[in-house]
């Protein structure tokens, strides 16, 4: 399949609200305006999603605009006893008053309630998660800090690319990986530290104008493979793909750009091995999942429907230059989302 590669900075949209460049980049090239959208509030999503892991724990956060409501998320993962916790949060009608920013690169995003809060902070190279949530589980409390390294020099998958269901209906997505974590979050009486030595973070920085019904897969890991930062982003469902597709490897933090991949998940229990080929032979690989973190959120007009499954992936790719690197065990994640939104 032919993919156009963005490397030209632009604005995102005309100013008819249609995209001005479709494609893929190693950066974020375009410039976002919420006010330039040619679409009802309530049909815009924004959101930033991190997911930091380090065997055999991890934790995700999520802030969110999505139109109808605003959706806070923390997930603590503990692979160790293949379980999981998650506090959510639900705000009718937001409409763009979380104020996210237009890009990735500066703003700050702070949700707060009451003595609870999560914040995510950039400051030069580094995103500062800190949170707080008074009554996390069974009234213990969630505190912590965590920064994320980002180098300037760390490349990344952005797309830009359109919904057939509508001209005004686009997706704009930077996904970050490999970013080494440090610090630590306590969970009732127990610290957990994070090392950015065997501690990796991804960032999913997305905002769009969706259809009201879409089915989703997306695939992701961070760590390293002898020696070397290694990791990876998979997946489909986000639009037309026809002119660029998201999936990528990161290797010594340069992206390897894939063309298609494709996620085989076993019908009947999402925590049977998953497999995943592509159809140039450059992403082969089992899944072997630990955990189904399944939700199904249904709020009338508004459902989403997940299963994100944690576990290892195994099995060979190959970079742009022809070289194939074996991978064992690399802690991730992979999902299925169906969403009326």
């Amino acid at each position: 399949m032919k993919q156009h590669q963005i490397t030209e900075p632009s604005d995102l949209l005309n100013e008819d609200g249609t995209l001005r460049q479709i494609g893929w980049a190693k950066d974020l090239l375009l410039r976002y305006d919420r006010k330039k959208v040619k679409a009802p509030k309530f049909r815009i999503k924004e959101w930033d999603y991190y997911c930091i892991l380090r065997n055999p724990y991890g934790i995700a956060f999520t802030i969110s605009d999505l139109g109808y409501v605003g959706f806070v998320s923390i997930t603590f993962l503990d692979f160790a006893n293949r379980k999981e916790v998650t506090k959510s949060t639900f705000t009718l009608f937001p409409l763009g008053s979380f104020n996210m920013p237009y890009s990735s690169k500066e703003g700050d995003v702070v949700f707060q309630k009451g003595n609870s809060y999560l914040k995510f902070l950039k400051r030069k190279d580094q995103r500062i998660i800190q949170v707080n949530i008074t009554s996390f589980n069974k009234g213990q409390p969630l505190t912590g800090e965590i920064s994320l390294h980002q180098p300037p020099s760390l490349e990344s998958m952005v797309i830009t690319i359109p919904f057939p269901e509508s001209k005004y209906a686009f997706y704009y997505n930077q996904k970050i990986n490999c970013m080494p974590a440090k610090g630590e979050v306590s969970f009732g009486d127990r610290r957990f530290l994070f090392d950015p030595e065997d501690s990796f973070g991804v960032l999913d920085w997305g905002r769009g104008v969706w259809p009201y019904k879409n089915t989703w897969y997306w695939g992701s890991a961070s760590g390293k493979v002898g020696g070397e930062l290694f990791g990876f982003n998979i997946g489909y469902g986000f639009g037309d793909n026809s002119r660029a597709t998201e999936n990528m490897l990161f290797y010594k933090g340069k992206a390897h750009k894939l063309e298609e991949v494709r996620f085989h998940i076993p019908p009947d229990d999402y925590l049977k091995p998953w497999t995943f080929t592509s159809n140039d032979s450059r992403f082969e690989m089992v899944f072997k999942p630990i955990i189904d973190r399944h939700s199904n959120v249904n709020l009338l007009v508004f459902q989403s429907n997940q299963h994100q499954v944690f576990g290892y992936f195994s099995g060979r790719v190959v970079l742009d230059p022809g070289r194939e690197i074996v991978i064992r065990d690399l802690l991730g994640f992979a999902e299925k989302v169906n969403n009326r939104w």
